[in-house]
């Protein structure tokens, strides 16, 4: 489908795609398999200044958006999810700093994840803190011209290959999640340490670690927004980063699809290939369409909150886990497609349905997203009435 692309969006979804092609897909199993953070790839992307498509020029970026972000992760993720999120990541961590950051901040941080010198993460779960943002545990207390970090933070995508982090920390814990607050820290400073490194599922070559602070002194301009503000910054903040979500499984999916049609062309069973079966046929369909319908919803929405929208948090949810729950069928028919090969390391697919779990997991549950659609959608109606 024409989604009327300008040239320069066109040229990002096409540089993108080679890369994709070029670079990660002879790699991608290799670092699936040693669980490498994949370094010398994410200095290719910096190198074609993808890293800062969403970020305004005067901060050395390109001036794009969250459209942009969308269809250059969309590409990457046709060859490898833990590739495109270890890229995506590091937007997630930017983007507090982008929407609360003082002009200093931006000044001080931005150009720097623009460049892809440095990679961003995002903090804010926790063993007891995931989807209840509010049962947050760990502290930030004022002494003097710093605050005081002490806790742990578990599952941070980029976790110790990130040198700048956006950290969710309470600072009155009497007022619940409105006692929170987000603070920018950096690796290396003291009292910040890294726990282990996850072994996962999927998305194997991305780095998940926890962070941990004891007694971490961060000075009081590095607070964002003002105190108190932590939920607000964080909620924000995946408004407009689960588009990104959804353009990762757009593309997972693309590329489970693009294995099932080569594969069903060429698997030869009672004399014929596999894609003269109706039954094929039909499930090849069906993928073509749901990916076809993710897509657009996923476009829609990022051009939309790139319009400069407000009320984003229902259309963010939507499109996030339309493609999530699109993502985990249509690899899962994808190995279905496949039979026995489907199931071997040695075919693709494979991986893609590891990778696919995970997009209705992270960035807030899918069953978290239903409830922030239908309490919108009853607010609405509820408004309409009166």
């Amino acid at each position: 489908m024409n989604y009327f692309l300008t040239e320069e969006q066109q040229m990002i979804q096409d540089l993108a795609r080679q890369i994709a092609t070029e670079k990660i897909i002879p790699a991608r199993a290799e670092l699936d398999e040693k669980e490498e953070f994949p370094s010398e790839i994410m200095n290719i992307l910096a190198q074609s200044d993808l890293f800062g498509l969403y970020i305004p020029e005067e901060y050395g970026g390109m001036g794009g958006g969250c459209f942009e972000l969308c269809l250059a992760t969309e590409q990457i993720s046709r060859a490898c999810g833990g590739v495109a999120v270890s890229y995506a990541a590091s937007g997630l961590g930017a983007y507090p700093i982008l929407l609360f950051g003082t002009h200093e901040q931006k000044q001080k941080y931005l150009p720097d994840i623009a460049t892809g010198k440095k990679l961003a993460a995002f903090a804010l779960t926790e063993a007891n803190a995931g989807s209840d943002a509010g049962g947050t545990q760990t502290t930030a207390v004022l002494d003097g011209d710093h605050y005081i970090l002490n806790g742990t933070k578990q599952w941070i995508t980029n976790g110790g290959e990130a040198e700048t982090y956006t950290v969710i920390a309470m600072t009155n814990k009497a007022k619940g999640s409105r006692g929170a607050s987000a603070f920018i820290v950096e690796k290396g400073w003291e009292g910040f340490e890294f726990g282990k490194k996850e072994k996962k599922m999927g998305i194997r070559c991305s780095s998940t670690r926890e962070l941990v602070f004891k007694n971490c002194r961060v000075p009081k301009e590095n607070l964002l927004g003002k105190q108190g503000m932590g939920f607000i910054v964080a909620m924000k903040t995946l408004d407009r980063t689960r588009p990104g979500i959804g353009g990762q499984a757009v593309g997972i999916a693309q590329g489970a699809l693009d294995e099932a049609l080569s594969y069903s062309r060429q698997r030869v069973q009672f004399g014929k290939p596999i894609s003269s079966f109706q039954a094929i046929q039909h499930m090849l369909a069906d993928m073509a369409i749901q990916i076809e319908a993710a897509r657009s919803l996923v476009y829609c929405t990022a051009r939309y909150i790139d319009s400069g929208a407000k009320k984003i948090s229902k259309d963010s949810a939507m499109c996030k886990t339309f493609a999530a729950d699109m993502c985990m069928k249509v690899t899962t028919d994808a190995v279905q497609i496949l039979g026995g090969y489907g199931y071997m390391r040695e075919y693709p697919v494979e991986k893609m349905m590891r990778d696919a779990k995970i997009t209705q997991i992270y960035e807030g549950t899918n069953q978290i997203q239903r409830n922030v659609i239908a309490l919108q959608l009853i607010k609405e109606s509820a408004s309409k009435v009166k």
